[in-house]
């Protein structure tokens, strides 16, 4: 291109690059004040639907808060028929604030705490593409969690005593927890110690009778049924329900999102859950206690979760504390074969109670199909040439190519849409102080774990599994990099799949079956340069796995507490292949080993 063209072309690009706008629009202008104490719900949703008249599509805009506080109330959000991955399909949800076909667009909170009331989805941005959300943190007046301290506890029962946020009712002498538009009966907590704000050892998913409450003259609640003399006086217990009903943050077919010194204090479910997005950007993400609340707990579940994603997922300098699951996890959700229609074209459905409604999968996309009780993957890739959703669990899904001429329905066979597998980056992050496991990754993606404190995650700090029989979460890890973490007294508690610090386990009921390995190959798993801190044995735990390398670790015992673990190996292996174990000091000697 001669010089001349260069400039006429720089010139024209100019040109239509300034026929588009760049507006800032700020919330005060359109009566969302800070600190007002009154529901902003029904002014958000008018705003919103006035910037977007104003705006054209290809327009870059920017929506500013004024730093505070607003309130949100569920009695008059917007609604909205969504379904979100991995929690309660129950129906319409509310929503405080809804970016829904939003372009170029950036939500800036300048530290506004948005607070919400009621059962309510504070934020969701839908079928976006190059949208970013910023300096903002997310709250609820009156959480779902009601929390008590213990004041006695002896072989006679527990008294306690709710903290000053709790609202409660004993109905028939039954302890029930309430809200706007909401009440919960709690009969399992979360136990933490007062001072260091550990989930206490070996209490996990701790039942609590609190079925026949007495209430005293100084206001405190005696159960006499609840007998546990473990909670001594000042454990801390949250008591929960299994509901989840939304989000603080929802993510549903995003292109180019980015999440920046986001706070969620407090989520009915996951502080983000993402489904169907491609190229999603955390840093400085938080889900963390509110300073001087007195609240042990932040989320009803998993810190971040990603569900059926692609392209690529960073989490970088974040932290993530006292939720009631996981830091983040990263899976597809496996179908069910049901009905086979013809030799290209099934009927498929999905199983678990929680995901389902979302569309799985689209025209071109690349199938895997697995065996449910061996996790073998058939050797053929399929491609969907048509895709029919005959209901909101069901699909009618038809292939570019034949199936297997001996397919059988009957011995179980699941669908993994690898095309919706993203690569990750989690980074220099901090989790500490929950419930479950720390990180879950099940992508065929390369995944990078690397400069992050693991400290005190109750089970596993690192999971890495796949089910195509209870969860129905895929899939297979083919390049996992697990290096330069620092992990500090996991395994407090017992947990699903938490057989070791890191743990490799697929959900495989016919494992003496399986022709081929689940996990690895390609590039294969790599623990290396992490440091471990523990009180107990297990370090690695691994089944069915081509590729695992474990070297130039370093481990150090402590005394913090008994050890308990019935898995007495540091590295427990089970049909594993193309192992190497080198390079890794321990301080008390030698390092054991068991490989069946």
């Amino acid at each position: 291109m001669n010089f001349h063209k260069a400039i006429a072309c720089a010139t024209m690009l100019l040109l239509t690059t300034n026929m588009f706008a760049v507006n800032t629009y700020y919330l005060n202008d359109f009566g969302i004040q800070p600190n007002q104490n009154q529901d902003m719900s029904e002014r958000m949703t008018k705003a919103l639907a006035k910037i977007k008249q104003l705006s054209a599509d290809e327009d870059s805009i920017t929506i500013e808060f004024r730093p505070g506080r607003y309130y949100f109330h569920a009695s008059k959000a917007e609604t909205q028929p969504y379904y979100i991955s991995n929690h309660d399909q129950d129906g319409i949800k509310a929503v405080a604030i809804n970016l829904d076909g939003w372009s170029n667009t950036t939500l800036n909170g300048q530290g506004a705490d948005i607070v919400c009331d009621g059962v309510i989805l504070p934020i969701a941005l839908v079928n976006s593409t190059n949208c970013s959300i910023k300096n903002l943190s997310v709250d609820f007046k009156n959480p779902h969690i009601a929390q008590v301290e213990i004041l006695k506890s002896d072989s006679t029962g527990i008294t306690f005593r709710p903290t000053h946020e709790v609202k409660y009712k004993l109905d028939n002498h039954t302890f029930v927890s309430y809200g706007r538009g909401w009440e919960r009966r709690p009969n399992y907590g979360m136990c933490f110690e007062k001072e260091s704000h550990h989930i206490l050892y070996r209490t996990s998913d701790t039942w609590c009778g609190i079925d026949s409450v007495i209430k005293q003259n100084d206001g405190a609640l005696y159960a006499p049924k609840w007998i546990n003399q473990q909670l001594v006086p000042g454990t801390q217990v949250t008591l929960r329900t299994w509901d989840r009903p939304a989000p603080a943050l929802f993510l549903s077919g995003c292109t180019n999102t980015a999440l920046t010194n986001v706070t969620v204090h407090y989520a009915e479910g996951m502080g983000l859950l993402a489904q169907l997005c491609e190229n999603i950007h955390l840093d400085g993400f938080k889900v963390a206690l509110r300073k001087d609340s007195g609240r042990y707990f932040t989320t009803q579940a998993d810190a971040t979760h990603f569900s059926g994603c692609k392209g690529h997922i960073t989490s970088i300098n974040g932290l993530y504390e006292s939720m009631m699951d996981d830091a983040i996890n990263v899976h597809g959700t496996y179908l069910k074969i049901k009905n086979i229609i013809d030799n290209k074209t099934v009927v498929a459905q999905y199983m678990h109670s929680q995901t389902y409604g979302m569309q799985w999968g689209f025209i071109g996309d690349s199938i895997k199909v697995v065996n449910s009780a061996t996790m073998d993957y058939e050797p053929t890739t399929y491609i969907i040439h048509k895709i029919d959703q005959i209901s909101d669990k069901e699909f009618k899904i038809m292939f570019t190519t034949p199936l297997p001429a001996n397919i059988n329905v009957e011995q179980g066979l699941g669908l993994e849409n690898i095309t919706w597998t993203p690569s990750v980056l989690f980074a220099n992050n901090i989790v500490r102080n929950n419930r479950a496991r720390g990180s879950l990754f099940s992508t065929p993606k390369k995944v990078i774990v690397e400069n992050n404190i693991y400290d005190h995650t109750s089970g596993s700090a690192i999971l890495l599994s796949g089910d195509c029989n209870g969860w129905f979460e895929t899939g297979a890890c083919r390049d996992v990099t697990i290096r330069n973490n620092r992990f500090i007294n996991a395994l407090t508690s017992m947990y699903q799949f938490t057989e070791a610090v890191i743990s490799i386990y697929p959900v495989i009921p016919q494992l003496s079956l399986q022709k081929s390995y689940f996990h690895g190959s390609k590039n294969g798993i790599v623990i290396e340069n992490n440091e471990f801190v523990t009180f107990d044995t297990p370090l690695v735990y691994a089944i069915s796995v081509d590729g695992l390398k474990i070297m130039n670790n370093k481990i150090f015992h402590n005394h913090d507490f008994p050890a308990y673990h019935s898995n007495k190996y540091a590295f427990k292996l089970n049909r594993v292949k193309n192992t190497i174990i080198a390079g890794n000091q321990n301080d008390t000697g030698e390092l054991s080993i068991l490989i069946e």
